[in-house]
């Protein structure tokens, strides 16, 4: 039995792709009004939330919360992956400007993984 729980959220980029993004919540107290919001690698090379898994739901067993998205073209987001990665900084904002309208926090800290 884990001590956090994981939500579904679809959040909407301002070019209308929705991304399917999932919030890992600590079921005891928060420590921070910190959210840590994870980037996959970038899609083209295989990058998906799922590789993320692992840290998010570290992060929540010890009082986080944690953020992890697809990017669009990637498993339920709608939208296609670009060539320049352009488009994909939208998708970075957009769950950033959710977390920060949504979860009530003061601060987020972005982390990127790399392929």
């Amino acid at each position: 039995m884990s001590n956090y729980t994981v939500e579904r959220i679809k959040v909407a980029t301002p070019d209308k792709v929705e991304l399917m993004t999932k919030v890992f919540k600590p079921n005891e107290e928060i420590k921070d009004n910190l959210v840590v919001v994870l980037v996959h690698p970038y899609s083209i090379l295989g990058g998906r939330q799922a590789l993320l898994k692992g840290i998010a739901s570290g992060l929540a067993q010890n009082g986080y919360r944690a953020v992890t998205f697809d990017m669009r073209g990637v498993g339920e987001s709608t939208g296609r992956a670009s060539l320049t990665g352009f488009a994909e900084v939208k998708d970075v904002i957009a769950v950033c400007n959710w977390v920060s309208e949504h979860l009530d926090s003061h601060r987020i800290l972005l982390v990127g993984s790399s392929a």
